[in-house]
């Protein structure tokens, strides 16, 4: 058991802060690779143009500090956070939501919120972030922002399959979620899936599949890994290609979470993210 921990909030609220410009500005290292490879392999002559967009693109927001997309998106934090940290200073929440609101104004970024589906006001300041906690042994933080745009999040999908479906019941419902995108999700996209757990537990799985590190690393579970190389082949299979205007390489990257299940479950959520993939991490 580690010694207590006392952390300020404020801490937490500047690291957020920081995390917001520079995920909006700069594309991290490996998904630019991941673009690379994306554009080496591709067969078709305008897909390939479209990655060479997107590379230049890529360099000339992180050279001139400017967004790399319009669409600045939606604050979402996965904190994993050792029971023994201890906060002060005030409000956890309510630090992560003041360095959203700063990350945005400082970094002239637009805000995306509106505080309720149906009156659509905007919040003025993207807030709320959506976050999501983990309690675990020790005294660490690890905190990971991933700035969600809306289009490819509305592509995204969720199914109660029964065990029944199988393994080939859920890859068919992948390759039909990727297809019925089509190019709505701005490919070549970031494919997270999450299996098992409940209705809930499998789209957070999902969502937090697409921050694996770097972009296109297989998982550590050999089954899993075979798994997402298949997925790979299958959705680049589609033609949908960069941009939806046909080609080889619809996704650079499939990643797989698994959950326990119940005996008569089989969830499946697919969360897609588009070409601007924006996540940042840090230790605390």
């Amino acid at each position: 058991m580690s010694e207590l921990r006392t952390v300020d909030v404020a801490e937490v609220e500047a690291v957020v802060r920081k995390l917001c410009v520079e995920a909006n500005h700069e594309l991290r290292e490996d998904h630019v690779a991941a673009l690379q490879r994306g554009r080496d392999a591709e067969e078709s002559p305008i897909g390939r143009e479209v990655f060479d967009r997107l590379l230049e693109n890529a360099r000339v927001s992180a050279a001139e500090q400017i967004a790399f997309c319009q669409d600045t998106g939606y604050a979402v934090v996965f904190l994993t956070i050792g029971q023994d940290v201890h906060f002060t200073g005030g409000s956890l929440a309510e630090a992560i939501d003041r360095g959203v609101a700063e990350g945005y104004s400082d970094g002239y970024l637009r805000a995306s919120l509106v505080r309720s589906p149906v009156d659509r006001v905007n919040t003025g300041d993207n807030t709320p972030a959506m976050v999501h906690y983990d309690l675990v042994p020790g005294a660490d933080i690890e905190l990971t922002l991933l700035v969600k745009g809306a289009g490819c999040d509305n592509m995204s999908a969720l199914r109660m399959l029964t065990p029944a479906a199988g393994v080939e019941g859920m890859k068919r419902f992948v390759v039909e979620t990727i297809e019925k995108a089509g190019p709505s999700a701005s490919p070549p996209v970031t494919v997270g899936i999450g299996m098992g757990g409940t209705f809930d537990r499998a789209a957070v799985l999902a969502k937090r599949a697409l921050t694996r590190d770097p972009t296109g690393s297989p998982s550590p579970d050999p089954k899993l890994a075979e798994l997402e190389a298949e997925l790979v082949e299958a959705i680049n299979a589609t033609g949908i290609g960069p941009a939806g205007f046909g080609g080889t390489v619809t996704t650079v990257a499939v990643h797989v979470e698994a959950y326990p299940t119940h005996i008569a479950a089989f969830p499946v959520a697919i969360n897609l993210d588009c070409h601007s993939h924006r996540v940042r991490s840090v230790t605390l």
